[in-house]
């Protein structure tokens, strides 16, 4: 099985474009990320960075330009990418413990061992002693804790998160953040996340991407200096924190300006 520390993983996208339709969502993207970084993608609703995650999981197929994973081709059903959805995706005819198996049963992983890492997963989200409810006796936020066990349990070394805590409160939220930069603190895992929350993007990540209006374009590449292990209660008194926000809100609004001016022309 995979051992994430040992894995070197980088993700290459050049001039990527994608079409539906009559609608480009993507134009010219382009991106790289090294092995153990945690990149976040930000922009306006429709930009196309749900589009680009889908790439990277090989859900859909490019149409221009190129991407790698690991030196491969995107592909669906790859061992070392897992996918985090903005729904919780649970079962709910399986208790927590069996829906945090899922991912390693899908790949095939003996029991024992599944189960194992699924219990591992829970206790460190938080959910020990709730192994055995099922998804109608859990909180909103306690659902995503189980998606959050489930896609951690699975040892792939890419992890691609589409707004994993975009529907909860803003209390919940942040619990839940702290629980991520605890959880990729210690396994150094490859994310790209999806978020329209930009404190968030700040919070958790080594670099904010931000994209411009559709058709999506990256329009700056922000590295977010903070010192780590994080605190995200402890950032929101800190003065850096809130000048790099700032640096990526100037950034989205020149996006949005510069989308503008084009279709003015």
């Amino acid at each position: 099985m995979l051992s994430p520390e040992k894995v070197r993983t980088q993700i290459t996208v050049e001039g990527v474009n994608h079409i539906f339709g009559k609608n480009q969502a993507l134009t010219d993207a382009n991106l790289e990320v090294s092995a153990g970084q945690f990149i976040s993608l930000v922009g306006p609703s429709g930009c196309g960075k749900t589009t680009l995650l889908n790439l990277m999981a090989g859900l859909l197929h490019g149409q221009q330009g190129s991407i790698s994973l690991a030196g491969q081709a995107p592909s669906a059903g790859r061992r070392d990418v897992a996918y985090m959805l903005a729904r919780d995706s649970l079962f709910p005819w399986r208790t927590a413990l069996q829906n945090a198996m899922v991912g390693l049963e899908f790949r095939g992983t003996p029991l024992r061992e599944r189960e194992e890492r699924a219990r591992t997963f829970l206790k460190r989200v938080g959910l020990q002693g709730f192994e055995n409810h099922f998804p109608k006796a859990l909180s909103h936020g306690m659902r995503q804790r189980v998606a959050l066990a489930r896609t951690f349990a699975m040892p792939s070394p890419v992890l691609l998160m589409d707004e994993p805590f975009g529907a909860l409160d803003a209390q919940t939220k942040m619990q839940l953040e702290e629980v991520l930069l605890n959880l990729w603190t210690e396994e150094k895992r490859t994310v790209i996340f999806v978020t329209h929350d930009l404190a968030e993007a700040v919070v958790l990540s080594d670099r904010v991407v931000v994209m411009s209006s559709r058709p999506g374009r990256i329009v700056t590449d922000i590295p977010i200096p903070l010192e780590r292990p994080r605190s995200v209660r402890a950032l929101q008194k800190d003065p850096h924190y809130h000048e790099l926000y700032a640096q990526v809100w100037q950034q989205l609004e020149a996006g949005l300006d510069l989308q503008a001016m084009e279709e003015i022309h």
